[in-house]
């Protein structure tokens, strides 16, 4: 049976990506001041750039999980045109979103009874969610049912590895996004915490660098001491409009492991207003989380 994927804004796909996997992309939304923006708009390509100028500025960005009526956009129309539906959903550690999703989903199988929708909480951010699309289109490519990717995802999910750092805790404790630790030390001069997506798909500081530079190489080090055949993965990187820095990770993971292709893109505004400008992003796949 044919079947559509689909996920949310927050992982952070690239036009070319969303493109070439020919996913529909549920769009979450921020919001400056009164006004209302989506984090993803279809056939249009959107400057962050005042945003993140805002952000360097501590202004006040807020966020708003998928709602119902974003849900109605995208998925009904694909049950009617007789096809299938999986749901790549982001993190339910993190936002609301899969929840609604899942309420609108058994909303959605009584009024198409003959057709089939299963969502996946990927417990998954930004591009490591991407990467588990990526996967997912892999094994759709191949000829797996929906059952079977879905069930993929559940066994592999937690073996996404998210590492990052960022510049100021700030907007983590602002966004309440922060888990496991106060954090103190992050408002201390020089010193950049390390945090990492955990199993429970919250998030979680690891420890500090000192210095950028410090932090950076924490990052590459943790591809090679954490992941599986890495020069057989495509790696992915976002980062949070520090362009230069995201393109010396990925040309020292290049060098250093033999990897082959890199993927990497800007942190959209919704995951921005929580994790700040600065921030810097590597996924793979590794033995555990």
């Amino acid at each position: 049976m044919s079947y559509k994927i689909v996920t949310d804004s927050c992982a952070n796909l690239t036009d070319k990506q969303i493109e070439e996997y020919g996913v529909e992309i549920l769009s979450l939304k921020y919001y400056i001041e009164d006004r209302e923006f989506d984090s993803f708009v279809k056939g249009k390509k959107t400057d962050y750039a005042e945003t993140y100028r805002l952000l360097r500025e501590k202004t006040m960005i807020t966020t708003s999980l998928a709602s119902r009526e974003d849900c109605d956009r995208v998925i009904p129309p694909i049950l009617e045109s007789g096809e299938d539906v999986l749901v790549l959903a982001f993190s339910s550690g993190l936002s609301g979103t899969c929840q609604n999703i899942m309420l609108a989903a058994e909303d959605y199988r009584e009024m198409f009874p003959d057709r089939k929708i299963i969502v996946v909480d990927t417990l998954c951010a930004s591009l490591g969610q991407g990467m588990a699309v990526h996967y997912a289109v892999k094994l759709k490519n191949e000829g797996k049912s929906m059952e079977e990717v879905a069930d993929w995802l559940e066994k592999n999910k937690l073996s996404i590895c998210h590492v990052f750092t960022i510049d100021d805790l700030l907007f983590l404790k602002r966004g309440g996004r922060l888990s496991g630790t106060s954090a103190v030390f992050g408002t201390l001069l020089g010193i950049k915490p390390l945090l990492h997506v955990a199993d429970d798909g919250k998030l979680y500081v690891t420890g500090k660098a000192r210095g950028r530079k410090a932090a950076l190489e924490h990052l590459i080090n943790s591809v090679g001491e954490r992941g599986t055949d890495v020069a057989h993965q495509d790696i992915f990187i976002v980062h949070g409009d520090c362009e230069d820095e995201a393109l010396y990770l990925a040309d020292e993971i290049k060098k250093r492991y033999n990897v082959k292709n890199i993927v990497y893109n800007m942190i959209d505004p919704v995951i921005a207003a929580h994790a700040g400008p600065g921030t810097l992003a590597v996924f793979f796949i590794g033995t555990q989380r």
